[in-house]
């Protein structure tokens, strides 16, 4: 092998680390975030008003957890009355605070124990799921294999993997360097299922990207640069709304992690999907709401 090569495989393999990392994360400075309470969201107490009559179940991304992800929308929705909650799924071992690594189809086991746990709690007959990244994605491992569609009203994803990412093409690179996928699938194994083309995701989507009884919405942004290319976020078949971001206010520059953590546009939009009989219009204006 030339010299050059040597050098550019560990080079390649640092930058599709970092890519991964940089991009798929959804936390702040987890070690003291994760340990802040959790204001108003995962009462156990709450139940569900005549006007939102379901529990709201949030859902984060990789290398998130139940509460750094959410320290925007959670609030945001226990100010308008939901009753909302927020589970951490997918940790391996010895992995503090980051959390969504582990087996998806494990993690949508996780999100169906906790689902039967807020519904018991709640008294309610169904919840509705909001999901960033992966955590829009996975849940519909849930509703397909697991019974989940019989639980569950509504699923919206924010900026989700629901056909895999590229990373830019950098996962393309994989086959060139031994070892690397093999270090992602036994380490990171989520990591490798939503690689675009997995087995995971393969199964996954076979038959169709929906179930009957689910009504479905995905809020995708144009400036994604780990769900990439961006459309492939969208979903086909009855009950589904795919937004773009851009479509609604074209000056929001919000990108994969703004769009779940802060962009105050795309939550109002999640408003919108789970009470559509009360939703009112999403502009850039929404953003002061």
């Amino acid at each position: 092998m030339l010299p050059w090569k040597r050098a550019l495989r560990p080079a390649a393999a640092l930058l599709l680390a970092l890519a991964v990392i940089l991009g798929l994360t959804t936390t702040a400075t987890a070690s003291t975030a994760s340990a802040a309470p959790t204001s108003g969201w995962n009462n156990y107490s709450c139940k569900p008003s005549t006007a939102h009559p379901r529990p709201v179940v949030l859902v984060h991304g990789t290398f998130g957890n139940s509460v750094d992800n959410w320290l925007g929308l959670a609030p945001y929705l226990v100010k308008r009355g939901y009753c909302v909650f927020s589970l951490d799924y997918g940790q391996l071992p010895d992995v503090p605070f980051f959390h969504g690594l582990g087996p998806i189809d494990k993690s949508a086991q996780q999100l169906d124990t906790f689902v039967d746990k807020v519904l018991a709690a709640t008294g309610a007959p169904k919840a509705d799921l909001v999901g960033h990244s992966q955590g829009g994605m996975m849940p519909r491992h849930y509703l397909k294999f697991l019974g989940g569609a019989d639980e569950v009203n509504a699923l919206v994803g924010i900026a989700p993997d629901n056909h895999g990412t590229t990373l830019l093409g950098l996962t393309g690179l994989l086959p060139y360097f031994p070892g690397v996928g093999h270090l992602l699938t036994t380490k990171t194994p989520s990591l490798a299922d939503q690689v675009a083309g997995s087995a995971f995701l393969t199964r996954l989507n076979a038959g169709g990207d929906t179930v009957p009884g689910v009504r479905y919405t995905v809020i995708a942004t144009r400036y994604d640069e780990v769900v990439t290319p961006y459309r492939s976020q969208f979903l086909d078949g009855p009950g589904v709304r795919n937004v773009l971001l851009q479509d609604l206010c074209p000056v929001d520059l919000s990108e994969h992690v703004a769009i779940g953590l802060i962009d105050r546009i795309a939550f109002h939009e999640v408003a919108n999907a789970l009470d559509p009989g009360r939703a009112t219009p999403t502009t850039c204006a929404s953003a002061l709401g």
